[in-house]
């Protein structure tokens, strides 16, 4: 009997890891990306998502502060993304930056965007994952983690 159970469980386990493998792989860009809307979407009621824009505590991150020139920022975001795994910049230009990341397990993405906005100055962010409802905290660790990274980058280059 407990071989039998133990088999249901195996099968149960492997049919949920490949429905995530699936969901992960077939997952498209969304349609709210500043580059098709004009403007960082809001989050939706999901914990998976945050912004610099939201005004709900739970999806609320501080914008990215500039740190010398816009574009010399960027640049230094893009070198710290690259050196992030599993992360693929999808876009960036003129004050704009849009990443991809996979995550290891299950091959979920996450979209990241950044924005300039000379009303700080700074980049306003938004982080967000593509499909299922909470992310663990994930896209707050990985803006926390670009924010680091910058401000390392800083004082590597100072000295």
């Amino acid at each position: 009997m407990l071989r039998i159970a133990l088999a249901v469980l195996t099968v149960l386990a492997l049919l949920l890891a490949g429905r995530f493998a699936y969901m992960g792989r077939t997952t498209r860009s969304p349609d709210d990306l500043l580059a098709t809307s004009g403007r960082l979407a809001p989050c939706p009621e999901s914990p998976n998502c945050i912004s610099s824009l939201a005004e709900d505590k739970s999806h609320r991150i501080a914008p990215l502060a500039v740190l010398g020139t816009a574009d010399a920022t960027l640049e230094r975001v893009i070198q710290t993304i690259e050196a992030m795994p599993r992360a693929r910049i999808v876009t960036s230009g003129k004050g704009y930056l849009h990443a991809e990341f996979t995550s290891r397990l299950f091959r979920f993405v996450d979209d990241l965007e950044l924005i300039y906005d000379d009303s700080l100055p700074g980049f306003q962010v938004r982080s967000a994952s593509r499909a299922g409802y909470s992310d663990m905290g994930a896209n707050r660790k990985r803006v926390e983690a670009l924010r680091a990274g910058l401000a390392a980058a800083v004082v590597v280059t100072a000295e």
